[in-house]
Protein backbone atom coordinates (compact mmCIF):
# COMPACT_ATOMS: atom_id res chain seq x y z
CA UNK A 1 0.00 0.00 0.00
CA UNK A 2 1.38 3.36 -0.55
CA UNK A 3 1.87 6.23 1.37
CA UNK A 4 -0.84 7.96 -0.02
CA UNK A 5 -4.30 7.85 1.18
CA UNK A 6 -6.73 5.37 -1.41
CA UNK A 7 -9.48 4.05 -1.47
CA UNK A 8 -10.20 0.24 -1.84
CA UNK A 9 -11.07 0.69 -5.16
CA UNK A 10 -7.61 2.25 -6.08
CA UNK A 11 -6.13 -0.68 -4.59
CA UNK A 12 -8.06 -3.17 -6.12
CA UNK A 13 -7.52 -1.85 -9.60
CA UNK A 14 -3.99 -1.46 -9.75
CA UNK A 15 -3.47 -5.31 -8.80
CA UNK A 16 -6.55 -6.25 -10.78
CA UNK A 17 -8.55 -8.31 -7.99
CA UNK A 18 -11.97 -7.97 -6.26
CA UNK A 19 -12.10 -5.09 -4.45
CA UNK A 20 -13.85 -6.97 -1.73
CA UNK A 21 -10.73 -9.29 -1.18
CA UNK A 22 -8.89 -5.92 -0.58
CA UNK A 23 -11.32 -4.88 1.82
CA UNK A 24 -10.75 -8.03 3.85
CA UNK A 25 -7.03 -7.87 2.91
CA UNK A 26 -7.36 -3.91 4.69
CA UNK A 27 -9.79 -5.07 7.14
CA UNK A 28 -6.62 -7.13 8.67
CA UNK A 29 -3.88 -4.60 8.25
CA UNK A 30 -6.06 -1.98 10.24
CA UNK A 31 -6.99 -4.40 13.13
CA UNK A 32 -2.66 -5.02 13.67
CA UNK A 33 -2.46 -1.52 13.00
CA UNK A 34 -0.28 -1.42 9.84
CA UNK A 35 -3.28 0.94 7.92
CA UNK A 36 -5.29 3.73 8.89
CA UNK A 37 -8.54 4.35 7.56
CA UNK A 38 -10.58 7.50 7.50
CA UNK A 39 -13.81 8.45 5.61
CA UNK A 40 -13.71 10.91 3.01
CA UNK A 41 -17.92 11.24 2.15
CA UNK A 42 -18.76 7.81 1.11
CA UNK A 43 -15.28 6.27 0.52
CA UNK A 44 -12.89 4.88 3.32
CA UNK A 45 -9.34 6.11 2.48
CA UNK A 46 -6.36 3.99 3.90
CA UNK A 47 -2.97 4.80 4.25
CA UNK A 48 -0.11 3.23 5.91
CA UNK A 49 0.51 3.90 9.45
CA UNK A 50 3.50 4.77 11.39
CA UNK A 51 4.28 1.90 12.35
CA UNK A 52 3.42 0.51 8.97
CA UNK A 53 5.86 3.08 7.04
CA UNK A 54 8.61 1.39 9.51
CA UNK A 55 8.20 -1.36 8.79
CA UNK A 56 7.93 -1.02 4.79
CA UNK A 57 11.00 0.93 4.79
CA UNK A 58 13.21 -1.53 7.07
CA UNK A 59 11.32 -4.40 4.22
CA UNK A 60 12.06 -2.35 1.61
CA UNK A 61 8.18 -2.71 0.33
Amino acid sequence: MPAEPLPTVEPARRLRVPPSAVSRHLRVLHTTGLVTRARDGRRVLHRRSPLGERLARQGGV
